[in-house]
C-alpha cells in the first residue's frame, strides 16, 4: 500500500510540474493619454473658454525674427503659442507674476529661444490655470499632435492656395482636425500661420469667433 502511495505521489507532482498554475494577468502599463491628463490637471481656474495653437510658417516668423534659434533648422512650422481664449472674442493676458519654468532648457524641443518662452509663459501660459511645466507639456502634446501636410513640407518653390484649400491639406494630413478647428492667418497676401483650436486637454474644438483671413489667394513660400 505505502508503494501505492509513493507512486501515486509521484504521478501527481509530475503532472502538476508539467502543468503548471496560471500565471496572474498582467497590469496594463498605463496609457500615454492618461499620464498626459495627470500631467495637465489645472491649479486654478480661470475664466477662459478654449486654446488657439498658433503654428507660425517657418518663412514669415524668420523673416521677423531672423536671430531666432529655431530658424537655422530652416522647419515648416514652428510654434508660436498655445493661447487661452473667449468664445467672444477676447482673450485674458499677463494673469500671474509667476516666473515660469524652473528648467526652461526642458521645452528647448518647442522652444529653442529661452526668451519666447518666457514671453508665451508671462503672457499666455500665466492665464491658463496650470503650473508652467502643465503648461509647456501641454503645448508639447498640442504642436506635435498636428502632422504637417506632405505638400508644405517638401515645399522648394512658392505656391499659391485658397484658405480652403490650405484647411483641405491639414483635414487630409489629419483626419481628426475638422475644418471647424481650424484657421489660416495671413498678412500681405502670405501665409503667416494656421491656427488649431482645441479644448483644455487639446482636443479640437470649433473655433467660434476665429476666422480665417479673407485673401482669395495665400502665397506660400518655401523654407
Amino acid at each position: 500500500m505505502k508503494k501505492k502511495a509513493a507512486l501515486s505521489l509521484l504521478i501527481l507532482l509530475l503532472l502538476t510540474a508539467c502543468n503548471p498554475p496560471p500565471r496572474p494577468t498582467p497590469e496594463p502599463a498605463p496609457r500615454p493619454g492618461a499620464v498626459a491628463a495627470q500631467a495637465i490637471e489645472p491649479i486654478t481656474t480661470q475664466p477662459f473658454d478654449f486654446y488657439l495653437l498658433n503654428l507660425s510658417w517657418s518663412p514669415e516668423f524668420c523673416h521677423s525674427h531672423p536671430t531666432a534659434t529655431e530658424c537655422a533648422q530652416r522647419p515648416a512650422f514652428v510654434l508660436h503659442g498655445l493661447w487661452p481664449q473667449n468664445t467672444n472674442g477676447g482673450y485674458p493676458q499677463n494673469c500671474s507674476t509667476d516666473p515660469g519654468p524652473r528648467d526652461p532648457s526642458s521645452y528647448s524641443d518647442i522652444y529653442p529661444d529661452p526668451g519666447l518662452l518666457r514671453h508665451e509663459w508671462r503672457t499666455h501660459g500665466t492665464c491658463s490655470g496650470l503650473s508652467p511645466d502643465a503648461f509647456f507639456t501641454l503645448a508639447r502634446i498640442a504642436y506635435k499632435a498636428v502632422a504637417v501636410p506632405p505638400t508644405l513640407a517638401q515645399l522648394n518653390h512658392q505656391i499659391s492656395l485658397t484658405p480652403a484649400q490650405l484647411i483641405d491639406l491639414f483635414q487630409t494630413a489629419n483626419p481628426s482636425i475638422p475644418a471647424a478647428s481650424l484657421a489660416i492667418s495671413c498678412g500681405n497676401n502670405y501665409l503667416t500661420a494656421v491656427e488649431v483650436c482645441l479644448d483644455k486637454r487639446a482636443q479640437p474644438t470649433p473655433c467660434g469667433p476665429v476666422r480665417s483671413c479673407r485673401a482669395n489667394s495665400v502665397r506660400i513660400t518655401p523654407p
